[in-house]
Protein backbone atom coordinates (compact mmCIF):
# COMPACT_ATOMS: atom_id res chain seq x y z
CA UNK A 1 0.00 0.00 0.00
CA UNK A 2 1.26 3.50 -0.85
CA UNK A 3 2.28 5.81 1.98
CA UNK A 4 -0.85 6.84 3.81
CA UNK A 5 -2.03 10.41 4.14
CA UNK A 6 -3.93 11.66 7.16
CA UNK A 7 -6.04 14.61 8.27
CA UNK A 8 -4.64 16.25 11.44
CA UNK A 9 -6.67 17.77 14.27
CA UNK A 10 -8.48 16.13 17.21
CA UNK A 11 -12.25 16.36 16.84
CA UNK A 12 -12.07 18.48 13.69
CA UNK A 13 -14.77 18.48 11.02
CA UNK A 14 -12.90 16.57 8.33
CA UNK A 15 -13.92 16.19 4.67
CA UNK A 16 -12.35 13.58 2.41
CA UNK A 17 -13.11 11.71 -0.81
CA UNK A 18 -11.34 8.82 -2.48
CA UNK A 19 -12.94 9.78 -5.80
CA UNK A 20 -13.07 13.41 -6.84
CA UNK A 21 -16.62 14.73 -6.84
CA UNK A 22 -18.01 12.03 -4.49
CA UNK A 23 -18.85 14.50 -1.70
CA UNK A 24 -22.11 16.42 -2.20
CA UNK A 25 -21.86 20.20 -1.95
CA UNK A 26 -24.15 22.32 0.18
CA UNK A 27 -26.17 19.51 1.77
CA UNK A 28 -25.78 16.08 3.37
CA UNK A 29 -28.51 14.01 1.73
CA UNK A 30 -29.31 15.07 -1.83
CA UNK A 31 -32.04 13.28 -3.74
CA UNK A 32 -29.37 11.76 -5.98
CA UNK A 33 -25.86 11.69 -4.47
CA UNK A 34 -22.92 11.75 -6.90
CA UNK A 35 -22.16 8.52 -8.80
CA UNK A 36 -25.27 6.84 -7.39
CA UNK A 37 -23.72 6.57 -3.91
CA UNK A 38 -25.85 6.12 -0.80
CA UNK A 39 -25.81 8.81 1.91
CA UNK A 40 -25.68 7.45 5.46
CA UNK A 41 -25.16 9.22 8.78
CA UNK A 42 -23.25 7.62 11.67
CA UNK A 43 -24.15 9.23 15.01
CA UNK A 44 -21.78 8.84 17.95
CA UNK A 45 -23.91 11.02 20.22
CA UNK A 46 -27.58 11.80 20.65
CA UNK A 47 -28.93 14.14 17.96
CA UNK A 48 -29.60 16.77 20.65
CA UNK A 49 -26.19 16.64 22.35
CA UNK A 50 -24.62 20.11 22.79
CA UNK A 51 -22.76 21.26 19.69
CA UNK A 52 -19.36 20.93 21.41
CA UNK A 53 -20.10 17.28 22.24
CA UNK A 54 -22.08 16.31 19.13
CA UNK A 55 -20.39 13.53 17.17
CA UNK A 56 -21.53 12.50 13.71
CA UNK A 57 -20.24 11.81 10.24
CA UNK A 58 -21.90 11.49 6.84
CA UNK A 59 -20.73 8.66 4.63
CA UNK A 60 -21.25 8.15 0.89
CA UNK A 61 -21.21 4.41 0.25
CA UNK A 62 -21.38 1.99 -2.65
CA UNK A 63 -24.21 0.18 -0.82
CA UNK A 64 -26.09 0.99 2.40
CA UNK A 65 -24.98 -0.66 5.65
CA UNK A 66 -28.48 -2.05 6.13
CA UNK A 67 -28.01 -4.59 3.32
CA UNK A 68 -27.08 -7.72 5.27
CA UNK A 69 -28.51 -10.95 6.67
CA UNK A 70 -29.82 -11.44 10.22
CA UNK A 71 -27.26 -11.59 13.02
CA UNK A 72 -26.69 -14.92 14.74
CA UNK A 73 -24.88 -15.57 18.05
CA UNK A 74 -21.15 -16.27 17.86
CA UNK A 75 -19.24 -18.03 20.65
CA UNK A 76 -16.11 -16.48 22.19
CA UNK A 77 -14.56 -18.18 25.20
CA UNK A 78 -12.34 -15.43 26.65
CA UNK A 79 -14.09 -12.09 25.96
CA UNK A 80 -16.07 -10.54 28.81
CA UNK A 81 -18.15 -7.38 29.37
CA UNK A 82 -19.11 -5.53 32.56
CA UNK A 83 -20.80 -6.32 34.78
CA UNK A 84 -18.70 -9.48 34.94
CA UNK A 85 -18.61 -11.02 38.39
CA UNK A 86 -16.60 -14.18 37.75
CA UNK A 87 -14.10 -13.13 40.42
CA UNK A 88 -15.02 -10.66 43.19
CA UNK A 89 -13.14 -7.37 43.26
CA UNK A 90 -10.49 -7.48 45.98
CA UNK A 91 -7.87 -5.18 47.52
CA UNK A 92 -5.13 -7.61 46.45
CA UNK A 93 -2.39 -6.23 44.18
CA UNK A 94 -2.20 -8.31 41.00
CA UNK A 95 0.45 -8.58 38.30
CA UNK A 96 0.51 -10.65 35.11
CA UNK A 97 3.03 -12.03 32.65
CA UNK A 98 2.72 -11.21 28.94
CA UNK A 99 0.12 -13.14 26.94
CA UNK A 100 1.75 -15.66 24.56
CA UNK A 101 1.16 -15.20 20.83
CA UNK A 102 -1.59 -17.57 19.67
CA UNK A 103 -0.82 -19.56 16.50
CA UNK A 104 -3.15 -19.19 13.49
CA UNK A 105 -5.36 -16.78 15.41
CA UNK A 106 -6.74 -13.45 14.21
CA UNK A 107 -7.33 -10.28 16.21
CA UNK A 108 -10.90 -11.19 17.25
CA UNK A 109 -10.22 -14.76 18.37
CA UNK A 110 -7.09 -13.71 20.28
CA UNK A 111 -8.95 -11.27 22.53
CA UNK A 112 -8.71 -12.01 26.26
CA UNK A 113 -10.37 -9.95 28.97
CA UNK A 114 -8.27 -9.25 32.06
CA UNK A 115 -10.69 -7.08 34.05
CA UNK A 116 -13.85 -4.99 33.75
CA UNK A 117 -15.66 -2.37 35.78
CA UNK A 118 -18.90 -0.41 35.64
CA UNK A 119 -21.76 -1.50 33.39
CA UNK A 120 -21.59 -1.44 29.60
CA UNK A 121 -25.37 -1.19 29.19
CA UNK A 122 -25.45 1.79 31.54
CA UNK A 123 -22.58 3.30 29.48
CA UNK A 124 -20.11 3.66 32.33
CA UNK A 125 -16.82 1.95 33.09
CA UNK A 126 -14.46 -0.02 30.89
CA UNK A 127 -12.98 -3.37 29.98
CA UNK A 128 -9.28 -4.24 29.78
CA UNK A 129 -8.46 -6.73 27.03
CA UNK A 130 -5.29 -8.17 25.54
CA UNK A 131 -4.67 -9.32 21.99
CA UNK A 132 -1.89 -11.63 20.77
CA UNK A 133 -2.53 -12.59 17.15
CA UNK A 134 -0.57 -14.26 14.37
CA UNK A 135 -2.85 -13.86 11.33
CA UNK A 136 -4.79 -11.12 9.56
CA UNK A 137 -8.54 -10.86 9.78
CA UNK A 138 -10.61 -11.92 6.78
CA UNK A 139 -13.80 -10.68 8.46
CA UNK A 140 -14.89 -7.27 9.71
CA UNK A 141 -15.57 -6.26 13.33
CA UNK A 142 -17.37 -3.50 15.18
CA UNK A 143 -18.10 -2.85 18.85
CA UNK A 144 -21.46 -1.38 19.84
CA UNK A 145 -20.66 -1.60 23.57
CA UNK A 146 -17.74 0.84 23.66
CA UNK A 147 -14.99 2.62 21.79
CA UNK A 148 -11.69 0.77 21.48
CA UNK A 149 -8.40 2.33 22.54
CA UNK A 150 -5.73 0.07 21.02
CA UNK A 151 -2.18 0.16 22.44
CA UNK A 152 0.26 -1.99 20.41
CA UNK A 153 3.12 -3.57 22.36
CA UNK A 154 4.70 -5.73 19.65
CA UNK A 155 4.22 -5.60 15.89
CA UNK A 156 2.28 -3.17 13.71
CA UNK A 157 -1.43 -3.14 12.87
CA UNK A 158 -2.99 -2.04 9.62
CA UNK A 159 -6.52 -1.00 10.56
CA UNK A 160 -8.69 -0.92 7.46
CA UNK A 161 -11.82 0.92 8.55
CA UNK A 162 -14.90 2.17 6.77
CA UNK A 163 -13.41 5.69 7.09
CA UNK A 164 -9.98 4.81 5.74
CA UNK A 165 -6.73 3.10 6.73
CA UNK A 166 -4.59 3.63 9.84
CA UNK A 167 -1.09 2.21 10.25
CA UNK A 168 -0.40 1.84 13.98
CA UNK A 169 2.97 0.78 15.39
CA UNK A 170 4.45 0.28 18.84
CA UNK A 171 4.63 3.67 20.50
CA UNK A 172 1.39 4.79 18.82
CA UNK A 173 -2.26 4.32 19.76
CA UNK A 174 -5.46 4.10 17.77
CA UNK A 175 -9.05 4.78 18.79
CA UNK A 176 -11.95 3.11 16.97
CA UNK A 177 -15.28 4.76 17.89
CA UNK A 178 -18.31 2.71 18.88
CA UNK A 179 -20.06 1.11 15.92
CA UNK A 180 -17.27 1.72 13.39
CA UNK A 181 -16.38 -1.32 11.28
CA UNK A 182 -12.76 -2.33 10.72
CA UNK A 183 -10.47 -5.19 9.76
CA UNK A 184 -6.99 -5.76 11.21
CA UNK A 185 -4.20 -6.90 8.88
CA UNK A 186 -0.71 -7.85 10.05
CA UNK A 187 2.60 -8.93 8.51
CA UNK A 188 4.11 -10.39 11.69
CA UNK A 189 2.96 -11.54 15.12
CA UNK A 190 1.31 -8.78 17.15
CA UNK A 191 0.50 -8.22 20.81
CA UNK A 192 -0.99 -5.35 22.74
CA UNK A 193 -3.60 -3.90 25.04
CA UNK A 194 -7.15 -2.66 24.47
CA UNK A 195 -9.27 -0.41 26.65
CA UNK A 196 -12.96 -0.80 25.78
CA UNK A 197 -14.47 2.46 26.99
CA UNK A 198 -18.18 2.13 27.79
CA UNK A 199 -18.50 5.74 28.95
CA UNK A 200 -18.25 9.20 27.41
CA UNK A 201 -16.02 9.26 24.30
CA UNK A 202 -12.37 9.98 24.93
CA UNK A 203 -11.32 13.61 24.63
CA UNK A 204 -8.34 15.80 25.41
CA UNK A 205 -8.08 16.74 29.10
CA UNK A 206 -8.46 20.34 30.23
CA UNK A 207 -5.11 22.06 30.82
CA UNK A 208 -6.06 24.31 33.75
CA UNK A 209 -3.07 26.16 35.24
CA UNK A 210 -0.75 24.53 32.65
CA UNK A 211 -2.17 27.08 30.19
CA UNK A 212 -2.80 26.87 26.47
CA UNK A 213 -0.02 24.41 25.57
CA UNK A 214 1.37 21.11 26.78
CA UNK A 215 0.49 17.41 27.05
CA UNK A 216 -1.05 16.07 23.81
CA UNK A 217 -1.54 18.62 21.03
CA UNK A 218 -4.77 18.42 19.03
CA UNK A 219 -2.89 18.80 15.74
CA UNK A 220 -0.92 15.58 16.33
CA UNK A 221 -4.01 13.35 16.21
CA UNK A 222 -4.40 11.91 12.71
CA UNK A 223 -7.59 10.82 10.95
CA UNK A 224 -7.71 8.63 7.83
CA UNK A 225 -8.42 9.83 4.33
CA UNK A 226 -11.26 8.14 2.46
CA UNK A 227 -10.50 4.68 1.06
CA UNK A 228 -12.86 1.93 -0.04
CA UNK A 229 -13.19 -1.63 -1.27
CA UNK A 230 -15.40 -2.34 -4.28
CA UNK A 231 -15.75 -6.07 -3.66
CA UNK A 232 -18.83 -8.12 -4.52
CA UNK A 233 -18.14 -11.23 -2.46
CA UNK A 234 -19.43 -12.61 0.83
CA UNK A 235 -18.09 -10.85 3.90
CA UNK A 236 -18.74 -11.78 7.52
CA UNK A 237 -19.30 -8.94 9.98
CA UNK A 238 -18.85 -9.64 13.70
CA UNK A 239 -20.55 -7.31 16.15
CA UNK A 240 -19.95 -7.00 19.89
CA UNK A 241 -23.37 -6.06 21.20
CA UNK A 242 -24.76 -6.31 24.73
CA UNK A 243 -21.70 -8.22 25.90
CA UNK A 244 -22.03 -10.95 23.27
CA UNK A 245 -20.66 -11.53 19.79
CA UNK A 246 -22.97 -11.75 16.79
CA UNK A 247 -22.21 -12.45 13.14
CA UNK A 248 -24.01 -11.62 9.90
CA UNK A 249 -23.27 -11.93 6.19
CA UNK A 250 -22.88 -9.19 3.62
CA UNK A 251 -22.75 -9.97 -0.12
CA UNK A 252 -20.16 -7.19 -0.47
CA UNK A 253 -17.42 -5.54 1.56
CA UNK A 254 -18.89 -3.17 4.18
CA UNK A 255 -15.69 -1.11 3.92
CA UNK A 256 -17.15 0.72 0.92
CA UNK A 257 -17.23 4.40 1.91
CA UNK A 258 -16.06 6.47 -1.06
CA UNK A 259 -16.27 9.82 0.76
CA UNK A 260 -17.14 11.15 4.19
CA UNK A 261 -17.27 14.30 6.26
CA UNK A 262 -17.74 14.93 9.98
CA UNK A 263 -16.02 14.50 13.34
CA UNK A 264 -16.88 10.88 14.21
CA UNK A 265 -14.09 8.70 12.84
CA UNK A 266 -11.10 6.60 13.93
CA UNK A 267 -7.81 8.30 14.73
CA UNK A 268 -4.22 7.59 15.74
CA UNK A 269 -1.61 9.36 17.86
CA UNK A 270 2.16 9.02 18.24
CA UNK A 271 2.92 8.97 21.98
CA UNK A 272 6.42 10.35 21.29
CA UNK A 273 4.75 13.68 20.49
CA UNK A 274 3.41 14.02 24.03
CA UNK A 275 4.76 17.17 25.69
CA UNK A 276 5.69 15.85 29.12
CA UNK A 277 5.32 18.23 32.06
CA UNK A 278 7.45 17.71 35.18
CA UNK A 279 8.82 19.54 38.21
CA UNK A 280 11.81 21.92 37.96
CA UNK A 281 12.10 22.36 41.71
CA UNK A 282 11.12 19.57 44.15
CA UNK A 283 8.68 16.68 44.67
CA UNK A 284 7.07 14.34 42.19
CA UNK A 285 3.90 15.87 40.67
CA UNK A 286 0.65 13.91 40.50
CA UNK A 287 0.57 11.50 37.52
CA UNK A 288 -2.47 13.35 36.15
CA UNK A 289 0.06 15.59 34.34
CA UNK A 290 0.73 12.59 32.07
CA UNK A 291 -2.89 12.25 30.88
CA UNK A 292 -3.21 11.85 27.11
CA UNK A 293 -6.98 11.28 26.82
CA UNK A 294 -9.86 11.26 29.28
CA UNK A 295 -13.44 10.02 29.44
CA UNK A 296 -15.22 12.25 31.96
CA UNK A 297 -17.93 11.14 34.35
CA UNK A 298 -20.85 13.11 35.78
CA UNK A 299 -18.57 14.13 38.69
CA UNK A 300 -16.28 16.99 37.63
CA UNK A 301 -12.61 16.05 37.76
CA UNK A 302 -13.32 12.37 38.45
CA UNK A 303 -12.81 10.36 35.30
CA UNK A 304 -14.70 7.37 34.03
CA UNK A 305 -11.33 6.64 32.41
CA UNK A 306 -7.98 8.39 32.10
CA UNK A 307 -5.34 7.15 29.66
CA UNK A 308 -2.00 8.12 31.20
CA UNK A 309 1.53 7.45 29.92
CA UNK A 310 4.97 7.41 31.54
CA UNK A 311 7.30 8.33 28.66
CA UNK A 312 10.99 9.25 28.49
CA UNK A 313 11.59 12.45 30.49
CA UNK A 314 14.12 14.41 32.52
CA UNK A 315 14.12 14.21 36.32
CA UNK A 316 15.71 17.18 38.08
CA UNK A 317 13.82 17.41 41.39
CA UNK A 318 16.05 18.54 44.29
CA UNK A 319 16.06 16.83 47.69
CA UNK A 320 13.34 14.51 46.36
CA UNK A 321 12.61 10.80 46.16
CA UNK A 322 12.19 10.72 42.38
CA UNK A 323 10.36 7.49 41.52
CA UNK A 324 6.57 7.38 42.03
CA UNK A 325 5.87 7.59 45.74
CA UNK A 326 4.02 5.12 47.95
CA UNK A 327 0.36 5.67 47.32
CA UNK A 328 -3.25 4.74 48.12
CA UNK A 329 -5.66 6.05 45.52
CA UNK A 330 -9.47 6.34 45.47
CA UNK A 331 -9.17 5.62 41.73
CA UNK A 332 -8.31 2.14 40.43
CA UNK A 333 -5.28 1.60 38.20
CA UNK A 334 -4.43 -0.95 35.51
CA UNK A 335 -0.87 -0.52 34.23
CA UNK A 336 0.88 -1.92 31.17
CA UNK A 337 4.42 -1.73 29.84
CA UNK A 338 5.05 -1.18 26.13
CA UNK A 339 8.84 -1.37 26.25
CA UNK A 340 11.80 -0.83 28.56
CA UNK A 341 11.67 -0.78 32.35
CA UNK A 342 9.19 1.10 34.53
CA UNK A 343 10.99 3.41 36.95
CA UNK A 344 9.06 2.19 40.02
CA UNK A 345 9.74 -1.52 39.49
CA UNK A 346 13.23 -2.99 39.16
CA UNK A 347 12.10 -6.41 37.91
CA UNK A 348 9.04 -8.54 37.22
CA UNK A 349 6.98 -5.91 35.40
CA UNK A 350 7.48 -7.08 31.82
CA UNK A 351 6.65 -5.56 28.42
CA UNK A 352 3.28 -6.99 27.44
CA UNK A 353 2.43 -7.71 31.07
CA UNK A 354 0.24 -5.70 33.40
CA UNK A 355 -0.65 -4.90 37.00
CA UNK A 356 -3.82 -3.94 38.85
CA UNK A 357 -4.07 -1.79 41.97
CA UNK A 358 -7.69 -1.32 42.99
CA UNK A 359 -9.05 1.56 45.05
CA UNK A 360 -7.03 2.31 48.20
CA UNK A 361 -4.78 -0.73 47.70
CA UNK A 362 -1.32 0.39 48.85
CA UNK A 363 1.37 0.34 46.18
CA UNK A 364 4.55 2.12 45.14
CA UNK A 365 8.21 1.41 44.37
CA UNK A 366 9.57 -2.05 45.07
CA UNK A 367 12.34 -2.58 47.62
CA UNK A 368 15.18 -2.53 45.08
CA UNK A 369 13.94 0.68 43.47
CA UNK A 370 13.44 2.32 46.88
CA UNK A 371 16.96 1.46 48.05
CA UNK A 372 18.57 2.71 44.83
CA UNK A 373 16.58 5.95 44.68
CA UNK A 374 17.15 6.72 48.36
CA UNK A 375 20.92 6.66 47.86
CA UNK A 376 21.12 8.17 44.37
CA UNK A 377 23.10 11.29 43.62
CA UNK A 378 20.46 13.89 42.72
CA UNK A 379 21.89 15.17 39.48
CA UNK A 380 19.77 15.70 36.35
CA UNK A 381 18.71 12.26 35.10
CA UNK A 382 17.18 11.23 31.76
CA UNK A 383 14.70 8.37 32.09
CA UNK A 384 14.99 6.89 28.62
CA UNK A 385 14.08 3.80 26.58
CA UNK A 386 10.82 3.25 28.45
CA UNK A 387 7.11 3.62 27.83
CA UNK A 388 4.50 2.54 30.36
CA UNK A 389 0.84 3.50 30.55
CA UNK A 390 -2.15 3.40 32.89
CA UNK A 391 -5.89 2.97 32.46
CA UNK A 392 -7.21 4.76 35.56
CA UNK A 393 -10.90 4.64 36.50
CA UNK A 394 -13.23 5.78 39.25
CA UNK A 395 -14.73 2.26 39.26
CA UNK A 396 -13.19 -0.79 40.94
CA UNK A 397 -11.96 -3.51 38.55
CA UNK A 398 -13.20 -7.09 38.75
CA UNK A 399 -10.61 -9.50 37.30
CA UNK A 400 -11.82 -12.34 35.09
CA UNK A 401 -11.37 -16.05 35.76
CA UNK A 402 -8.79 -16.13 32.95
CA UNK A 403 -6.78 -13.40 34.68
CA UNK A 404 -6.47 -15.52 37.81
CA UNK A 405 -4.97 -18.54 36.03
CA UNK A 406 -1.70 -19.68 37.62
CA UNK A 407 0.27 -19.65 34.36
CA UNK A 408 -0.65 -15.99 33.72
CA UNK A 409 -0.81 -14.44 37.21
CA UNK A 410 2.40 -13.72 39.14
CA UNK A 411 1.78 -15.38 42.48
CA UNK A 412 4.67 -13.62 44.28
CA UNK A 413 3.81 -9.99 43.43
CA UNK A 414 3.29 -8.98 47.08
CA UNK A 415 6.89 -9.96 47.74
CA UNK A 416 8.27 -6.89 45.96
CA UNK A 417 7.33 -4.88 49.05
CA UNK A 418 8.89 -7.21 51.62
CA UNK A 419 12.05 -6.40 53.55
CA UNK A 420 11.49 -2.73 54.35
CA UNK A 421 13.06 -1.84 57.70
CA UNK A 422 11.14 0.04 60.35
CA UNK A 423 11.94 3.70 60.86
CA UNK A 424 14.56 4.53 63.50
CA UNK A 425 13.00 6.92 65.98
CA UNK A 426 14.99 8.76 68.67
CA UNK A 427 14.47 7.26 72.09
CA UNK A 428 13.88 9.46 75.10
CA UNK A 429 16.20 8.95 78.09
Amino acid sequence: MAELKYHPGFGNQHSTEALAGALPHGQNSPQKPPFGLYAEQVSGSAFTAPRAENLRSWQYRLRPSAQHSAYKPLTHTSLRTAPCLEIPASPNRLRWNPLPIQTDTDFIDSLVTVATNGDARAQKGMGVHLYAASSSMTRVFYDADGELLIVPQAGALTLKTEFGVLEVRRGEIAVIPRGVKFRTEISTDVRGYICENYGAPLRLPELGPIGANGLASARDFLYPTAWFEDVSAKSQVVAKFGGNLWACEYDHSPLNVVAWHGNYAPYKYDLARFNTINTVSYDHPDPSIFTVLTSPSETPGTANLDFVIFPPRWMVAENTFRPPWFHRNCMSEYMGLIHGTYDAKAEGFLPGGGSLHNAFSAHGPDKATFDTASRAELKPQKIDDTLAFMFESRYVFEPTAFAMREEFLQADYDGVWSGFDGASLPRSS
